[in-house]
């Protein structure tokens, strides 16, 4: 599934997106996945819950693909 989430501030903290985007059903549910390694942003593996998200990027893992507008 990719969808798009368009930004109506600077930028989203990565958790918040996986939360708000419905990929997790909780915030504490969104860092476990992030720490596993399992989200990739921009294809990189991304460590940082709180990861700053800004327009053009995207986000995926297994299942989901976000592009940030």
């Amino acid at each position: 599934m990719e969808e798009t989430f368009e930004l109506s501030s600077d930028y989203i903290p990565l958790c918040d997106l996986l939360k708000y985007m419905g990929v997790t059903e909780t915030g504490g549910m969104a860092k476990h996945l992030i720490a596993e390694g399992m989200v990739l942003v921009d294809g990189e593996v991304e460590l940082r819950k709180t990861c700053k998200i800004r327009s053009g990027q995207t986000v995926t893992g297994e299942g989901f693909a976000i592009r940030v507008t």
